[in-house]
């Protein structure tokens, strides 16, 4: 974590910059002194406020964590609150927003997962996004579905958003979140009771009309 006192305004030039090196050079290679370059700023600055490399990676990615949740939390409260499928795809698109397909966000995730295996505090960053992930999903489908079949459809969707990710990610062409989206809602639609679908397909129509 940055210490306090850092100027608000260098945070973000800081995270920016440690994106953009990852995306241009990769983790392995993007050196401090490469950073610093990037941001405009001394070595020196990163060393004083983070400690080095890996707590700026840690920061970066608690920015990216924020900008996913918040991201969600907007999507959903445009839905209606008596629409399970449609807060769900709210969940799966906030996933996929454009932001988060960035390259240099799609880089730096790879970088994340790879090192959270061998790093205690990013590895407990990554497990705070997978908790939200199925807490938020949990939440609309103990609505329509036994807490058992709910976790398990949960854990599935939660799969099919990481492995679509990561398959996209791999890409030449990157990752198309709006097949993603469609993917993923055709798999929901089947595993949900056909009133909720009803109910769901009803007022999409209507909004339609």
């Amino acid at each position: 974590m940055p210490k306090v006192g850092m100027p608000a305004i260098r945070k973000p030039q800081l995270i920016d910059a440690t994106m953009h090196t990852i995306n241009e050079v990769g983790l392995q290679k993007a050196s401090v002194a490469m950073i610093s370059s990037y941001a405009g700023v001394s070595p020196a600055i990163i060393n004083h406020y983070f400690g080095g490399k890996d707590n700026l990676l840690e920061e970066t990615m608690r920015s990216i964590l924020r900008q996913l949740s918040q991201g969600v939390q907007q999507r959903l409260a445009l839905c209606a609150k008596d629409d399970v499928i449609e807060r769900i795809n709210a969940i799966v698109a906030g996933n996929f927003d454009l932001v988060q397909l960035d390259s240099k966000v799609v880089k730096t995730w790879l970088a994340f997962w790879a090192q959270a295996m061998h790093q205690p505090k990013l590895y407990r960053l990554q497990r705070v996004n997978e908790k939200r992930l199925l807490s938020h999903l949990l939440i609309e489908l103990k609505r329509v579905l036994t807490p058992e079949r709910a976790k398990f459809v949960a854990l599935s969707i939660a799969a099919l958003i990481d492995g679509i990710w990561l398959r996209g990610s791999l890409s030449p062409t990157g990752i198309d979140g709006q097949l993603a989206q469609r993917i993923i809602a055709d798999y929901l639609e089947k595993q949900l009771p056909s009133e909720t679908v009803e109910f769901h397909h009803q007022r999409q129509l209507a909004k339609r009309t």
